[in-house]
């Protein structure tokens, strides 16, 4: 959905400027079936993975045969298409450029209306973090993260759970017991556990409506016991219309600033040869993540969502060959130079760019998968 939308941004935007565009597809091809409306061919495709869309006169190879001696209608030879007036290349550099900005714009509004619709439904929100002013109402302790073969993941414990009480020593019938605990009180409790003794520390939990009880022996490294949880006061905030329509336009931005801090801090470690795989999830990852998020909700779930929005407009922005930011870079070189870039150059990049792209997806994939295993 998130790969449509982002195309969808390119087809309205290259529509409204008058420019051709020859396919609208969703997924990639082989192609299962297609309807042709007006110039256009909508198209569902065999991998249902995102979508494209074939402007005429995008590509370098189209825009060779077009026979352009120079961009913006200066100086052009002969056209070699009887369409010519209608291909991306024969418009002003001001509108090619926002016809490949589109997508990336149109990534950064879903976020927008996305985060707003959270708010407006009721988003899970941390009573710590909340909004000046927003009332968080349906306060509990929620289990956020859980370490690998911890005391607590073997418990069976999972992210998204409720707790509702704490004991100590959970064998005894006169153990202390919290109820609705903080998470200071869980730390405490879990810390006296090792000058307490035996019995195991005793949980009561809610997940999706139903109790459970279970007793986890904390595990005890250099003298302090843990079970392995992160754990954070999580409630419900609700906003109303206008107020969640500028709260989630704030949130947006917000996150797009923090997303590529977090994305130049991950080249610049990977620069220095600091870089890890394990900073970065693909496809497969996502799954486990997806699944997780909708633990707590679905308007968390489109919040999610949201943020991965914001991390596909900011890759594509990047000026990388295959990337949109890519070919806003030789745009920008075009308009400086006055000339086009022989198509042959930036093909053989693109290329390469793309062949880079597909590689790191693969590698990245491969780590998710002997993470997830």
């Amino acid at each position: 959905m998130l790969v449509l939308v982002h195309e969808s941004g390119h087809f309205f935007t290259a529509k409204s400027f008058g420019i051709r565009v020859d396919e609208f597809g969703f997924g990639f091809p082989p192609k299962l079936f297609s309807k042709k409306i007006g110039e256009t061919e909508y198209s569902i495709n065999a991998l249902p993975f995102g979508g494209f869309v074939k402007i005429f006169g995008e590509t370098f190879e189209e825009a060779d045969t077009l026979d352009i001696g120079f961009i913006e209608g200066k100086d052009i030879a002969a056209p070699k298409s009887e369409d010519f007036s209608r291909s991306l290349v024969s418009k002003p550099a001001w509108k090619q450029a926002l016809v490949l900005f589109a997508g990336i714009f149109a990534n950064f509004l879903l976020a927008w209306l996305l985060f707003s619709f959270g708010f407006m439904s009721g988003l899970p929100t941390s009573a710590d973090s909340a909004i000046a002013g927003t009332k968080v109402s349906d306060i509990h302790l929620v289990i956020i993260s859980i370490l690998p073969k911890s005391p607590a993941e073997n418990a069976g414990l999972k992210v998204g759970d409720k707790i509702i009480s704490m004991s100590l020593p959970a064998s005894s019938k006169s153990a202390d017991t919290v109820e609705n605990p903080n998470p200071d009180q869980v730390q405490n409790i879990i810390a006296s556990y090792g000058a307490r003794g035996k019995g195991g520390v005793g949980i009561k939990y809610n997940r999706a409506g139903e109790e459970n009880y279970v007793i986890i022996n904390p595990d005890v490294i250099a003298g302090k016991p843990h079970i392995g949880i992160s754990m954070d006061m999580i409630g419900t905030a609700k906003l109303p219309f206008f107020t969640a329509l500028v709260q989630g336009m704030r949130l947006d931005w917000q996150m797009t600033k923090n997303t590529a801090v977090g994305l130049y801090t991950l080249i610049a470690d990977g620069v220095r040869g600091h870089g890890s795989f394990s900073a970065v999830t693909g496809p497969v990852g996502m799954v486990g993540i997806v699944g997780d998020a909708y633990k707590f909700g679905f308007a968390y779930l489109l919040s999610f969502a949201a943020l991965i929005s914001i991390n596909l407009a900011i890759i594509n922005i990047i000026p990388f060959p295959a990337l949109d930011g890519g070919r806003l870079f030789f745009l920008l070189i075009e308009k400086i130079k006055g000339s086009r870039i022989n198509p042959k150059v930036a093909n053989m990049a693109n290329m390469i760019g793309f062949s880079v792209l597909i590689l790191l997806m693969l590698i990245i994939t491969y780590h998710d998968v002997i993470k997830f295993f």
